[in-house]
């Protein structure tokens, strides 16, 4: 064996530090590195693996060979430049391998393992390459060589988990963690050099003096080392240039996202269209709304969608547009769409447009429901009074621009009050219901709008109808429908109608007075008996006219005084005494001198102002019997009629025990005279009267034998006394019928133990027969006419003072 001379090198301090300074660099960059790469994507993403690899790889080789011209030897050693830059390539490959392992999604232990074990073959081969290069004959310690590759592999797989760990991390606090680690894995890395180094053992007896340097191994490290950490600069200086690029690249993409989301999430339909009409993109709401499959049509012209004619007008101007179409799909299915046309420009160049698709059947179809709910009645289906408006107004104007007319009639059903609070409000509706389908039904052939205005009242507008005998025709054929009885709960009832007919434009020019004079003809038509139909005139015009007038002149009366309360003495047939005064109301007009109650009580009734004029009443004939009781006269009761109204007034007990108090009159000296018709509401009835009875006042039922007689409001209520009407006693001498009634009336009274009390005596055979029957008390022009409170003092309290001053 020849003798071979081995030689010991000595280390540059300062040039192991630098190697340390640039593996721990190396270290950084690699998980910087991981952090670009993670967040990029595409061709980026390939660029960074590359660059970040010869960067990582670079530093790592730079390390090495720095750590190598650290080691002195007596000698100079060249290095053979392939295998120098074939360990480059070791040191790249094991980092690409590094970054492409730590920057997967998910690293298992199986990962790991397979990368660390890579990543150290990749180092350890660079490093004894690197070795190999120096031109000098190595020797190799194997128990060091082996401890050489342990570190590795261990660095390699600390390296790996902490760059897969760190290199997701942002921030500050991040920066701190990746300088530590790396400070950590560089000394890794500079230990796995240095004791490979120390493995090996250097000959100079085949020392290659043939170098291919021409620069001393010193320099050259200081070169290489300058070299590394300015490429190394240039490296963290690009990171933190990526870094802003990357900021503004994930802005750029995550506003990429939100648009897409937004785009593909949406519920109406977008379409993406270039300038020429090609469909370029379309979300899934298209397919949905229009039926449409992308791949069916990307690259189509939008016109071949069979678009309705809106969208051509829409589309040929290339410009923002919005407006609604019906489009039918495929399928047969039509639907309403809000169609927008958006504009898109980039670089203030218009590229394209985007067709907005808003699909609106629901809503459209819910607005019909609504607008139809405000304009037609729900009970009957009918148009209401809003939309009676309408139409009335849309006549006119028709009306006057052709130059022609129309009638209207105003309807109300008669006695439907009566069914409507004897049956229930749920049968009363049933009952209208069929009511306006007979009209309908009766109008069918005939261009009239029905409409409900409420209640009971209907309307109908006769289009093109001024001819009166054509217009009586439909009126007679409508009242005809409705006067057929209809059969409910087991029973017939009958109902009839009043209609009042006005015309245009004769009885007026517009809607509102229209309406008026033809509810003032069915007014008319109630007031005469009902059942039938009239037309407006003059004279009923001149009616209204009067009536408007007197209401107004009524509401003044009581603050002018002008109402004044006259008393008819109620007799005792027997003996000719007065056991009672009946109150009755006149009014002494201004200008028209004395009106009739008549007249005027149906006013006040229709107005309200009959609650005043009742409370008046009430608290002057109090005031006057308690005047007279006071001076000495008579301690007969005072009779008031109460109006319908004031006896369903909530407070009626109220108000009259107040009067009551205010006046000092006791209440049995007080008779409150009620008909038949207030008392069909029995259960509030019953409360009312019995309230009344148990303070004291008595109860007469007026016009008995005339209204809705029924013998259980005797049994029911607290009747004290029957007034026979005038009706019976007017012919009561020579009509056997009437005879017959009265006498029946009065012999049923008694039986009670009621009293009865006959009106309208005028004549004595009248009386003669009453007085035959038994009937005691008498009410009539026969004894006296309504007189003042004076004249009833002269005529009846005067003379009894006079014979009572002769006893």
């Amino acid at each position: 064996m020849d003798h071979m001379e081995h030689v010991y090198g000595t280390y540059n301090v300062l040039l192991i530090f630098i190697s340390y300074i640039i593996a721990v660099a190396a270290a950084y960059s690699a998980l910087d590195l991981a952090g670009r790469v993670n967040r990029s994507i595409g061709r980026v993403r390939q660029l960074w693996l590359l660059c970040g690899a010869m960067s990582m790889g670079l530093g790592i080789w730079s390390m090495h060979f720095v750590g190598m011209l650290a080691f002195k030897l007596p000698v100079q050693v060249s290095y053979d430049v392939t295998l120098v830059v074939l360990s480059v390539l070791f040191a790249a490959a094991g980092s690409y391998i590094a970054l492409y392992v730590v920057c997967r999604a998910v690293m298992g232990a199986k990962e790991l393992v397979t990368g660390g074990l890579l990543m150290a073959t990749s180092i350890c081969a660079m490093h004894y390459t690197g070795m190999a290069a120096m031109k000098i004959e190595i020797d190799y310690d194997p128990i060091w060589v082996g401890l050489s590759i342990v570190v590795a592999l261990t660095a390699s797989l600390a390296a790996l988990y902490l760059i897969f760990k760190l290199g997701r991390e942002e921030g500050s606090s991040a920066v701190s963690y990746k300088l530590g680690s790396g400070m950590l894995m560089g000394a890794a890395i500079a230990g796995m050099h240095y004791i490979g180094m120390e493995a090996a053992s250097f000959h100079i007896d085949h020392l290659d003096t043939q170098s291919n340097w021409d620069i001393e191994p010193g320099m050259l490290a200081y070169l290489i080392a300058f070299s590394t950490l300015a490429m190394l600069g240039v490296t963290m200086f690009g990171a933190y240039v990526s870094r802003r690029l990357v900021q503004k690249d994930s802005a750029i993409q995550e506003s990429e996202v939100w648009y897409r989301s937004l785009y593909n999430n949406n519920s109406d339909g977008i379409i993406a269209v270039n300038l020429e009409g090609r469909i370029i993109d379309f979300n899934p709401a298209v397919k949905d709304i229009l039926g449409l499959k992308l791949e069916n049509h990307k690259n189509s012209s939008i016109l071949s969608l069979n678009f309705p004619e809106e969208f051509q007008t829409a589309w040929d101007t290339r410009a923002y547009a919005r407006y609604s179409m019906a489009y039918t799909r495929e399928d047969g299915f039509t639907f309403e769409l809000v169609v927008m046309h958006v504009p898109v420009v980039i670089n203030d160049t218009q590229t394209g447009l985007y067709i907005l698709l808003k699909d609106v059947t629901e809503e459209k179809r819910a607005q019909l429901q609504i607008e139809h709910l405000a304009y037609h009645d729900e009970l009957t289906g009918l148009p209401n009074r809003r939309r009676f408006n309408q139409l009335l107004r849309e006549l006119i104007e028709d009306s006057k621009r052709s130059g022609g007319g129309f009638a209207m009639m105003v309807l109300d059903l008669d006695r439907f009050k009566m069914i409507n609070d004897s049956l229930g409000h749920t049968n009363g509706d049933i009952f209208l219901q069929e009511m306006s389908g007979r009209i309908n039904k009766s109008i069918a052939q005939e261009a009239v709008t029905l409409s409900r205005l409420g209640g009971d009242e209907f309307t109908l507008l006769c289009h093109g109808m001024t001819d009166e005998q054509e217009i009586s025709k439909l009126a007679e054929r409508v009242i005809k429908a409705i006067s057929v009885p209809y059969r409910l709960k087991d029973n017939d009832f009958y109902v009839t109608a009043s209609i009042g007919i006005a015309v245009y434009p004769v009885h007026g020019d517009d809607g509102e007075k229209l309406l008026r004079n033809a509810d003032a003809a069915m007014y008319e038509v109630k007031r005469v008996g009902k059942n039938g139909f009239q037309f407006f005139s003059t004279a009923l015009n001149e009616e209204l006219q009067e009536k408007l007038e007197l209401e107004g002149d009524l509401r003044k009366a009581l603050e002018r005084g002008e109402l004044q309360l006259f008393y008819q003495p109620q007799m005792r047939a027997t003996d000719n005494q007065m056991i009672g005064v009946e109150a009755l109301i006149r009014w002494h007009h201004p200008v028209k001198g004395v009106i009739s109650p008549g007249l005027f009580i149906p006013i006040a009734e229709d107005t309200g102002i009959i609650y005043d004029i009742g409370t008046w009443v009430l608290r002057t004939a109090c005031q006057q019997m308690k005047a007279w009781h006071d001076a000495g006269g008579p301690l007969i009761p005072v009779s008031v009629n109460l109006s319908s109204q004031q006896f369903h007034q909530s407070n009626l007990v109220e108000l009259i025990c107040g009067i009551l108090d205010e006046t000092g009159l006791e209440p049995h000296y007080l008779e409150l005279e009620i008909t038949e018709s207030m008392m069909m509401d029995a259960a509030l009835s019953t409360g009312v009267l019995n309230e009344l009875n148990r303070l004291g006042i008595r109860i007469s039922l007026d016009d008995f034998g005339t209204g809705y007689s029924s013998l259980s409001y005797l049994k029911l209520f607290p009747i004290h006394k029957l007034k026979i009407d005038r009706s019976f006693i007017t012919d009561i001498t020579h009509n056997d019928n009437d005879k017959a009634l009265v006498a029946t009336i009065i012999a049923m009274a008694q039986n009670l133990n009621m009293n009865v009390i006959a009106e309208g005596i005028e004549t004595k055979d009248q009386l003669d027969f009453l007085t035959a029957n038994d009937c005691q008390e008498i009410q009539g022009y026969y004894f006296s006419r309504p007189l003042s409170a004076s004249d009833v003092e002269k005529a009846f309290f005067e003379p009894q003072r006079h014979i009572e001053s002769l006893m």
